[in-house]
């Protein structure tokens, strides 16, 4: 890749960190936690575990209790053997696989995430569904990429903290997503295996200088999913409130979109 190329998307990135809220600065961030969030969280939880929605289910709350549900297509985005079938599944309180078996097409898995907006303190149930294609196919099948991004509102760029290849590949994937005629979507990087320092080709120093360059956050995941919140509570909101604040960007000084608006035809 030239040294222009990589400027001009380092320049893209950095008219889009802009709109970046500070963390914990449009929602709760430890909302989980509190006493208020028992009756939302509960909904997404069946005997202590997260409840698995299919793609018609959604959460039931008490008829006295409103909250408007928001619509969100993530895409996430990595090579081969990084995790992203795990992270989808690790997100959605499900069993992780022990074995790695590309994907060989396109799977989706719905998470439902209660969130409390800080300045008005209403409850919103963000609906994210997580889109994983393979590597290889998508190489191999042409239509796979353009369906991924069609409608699209994020996407994670996954790196392995065990395969220096895919952290160095970080920039190749940002690439795919600059282009005008994906539009504006939310950005978030993603460490995988974060538990397995015995193993890392990626240091805490390769991270920050990252971070300086591209302006990005990066998260960190890894171990193994425990039966509470705690472990998906930053990524989760993280990912939601750069979701929000986009939409709130976009919509102007209204500032926030509609129920109606917000469904996401897939």
């Amino acid at each position: 890749m030239s040294a222009r190329g990589d400027a001009s998307e380092l320049a893209s990135f950095t008219a889009d960190m802009a709109q970046v809220p500070p963390p914990g600065s449009v929602v709760v961030s430890d909302w989980h936690r509190c006493k208020d969030s028992k009756e939302y969280f509960s909904k997404v939880l069946h005997k202590k575990r997260r409840k698995n929605f299919g793609l018609l289910e959604s959460p039931v709350m008490p008829p006295h209790v409103a909250v408007d549900t928001v619509h969100y297509k993530i895409f996430i985005s990595g090579k081969s053997g990084v995790g992203k079938t795990a992270l989808a599944a690790r997100l959605a309180g499900l069993n992780i696989p022990n074995m790695h078996h590309e994907t060989t097409g396109i799977e989706t898995t719905v998470v439902y995430w209660p969130v409390k907006l800080r300045e008005s303190g209403r409850v919103l149930f963000f609906r994210l569904q997580l889109w994983d294609c393979g590597e290889n196919a998508l190489r191999r099948f042409d239509h796979l990429l353009p369906s991924c991004k069609e409608q699209v509102d994020a996407v994670l760029f996954l790196f392995s903290f065990t395969d220096r290849t895919s952290f160095d590949d970080l920039s190749n994937q940002i690439a795919k997503w600059t282009e005008s005629s994906v539009g504006r979507v939310v950005k978030l990087v993603v460490g995988t295996k974060f538990d397995l320092f015995m193993h890392c080709d990626v240091s805490q120093r390769d991270v920050r200088d990252f971070q300086e360059t591209w302006s990005l956050p990066v998260l960190r995941t890894g171990g193994e999913v425990s039966d509470g919140l705690g472990d998906v509570a930053p990524l989760l909101n993280c990912l939601s409130e750069n979701l929000w604040h986009q939409d709130c960007v976009t919509a102007g000084p209204a500032g926030q979109r509609s129920q109606q608006e917000t469904v996401t035809v897939l």
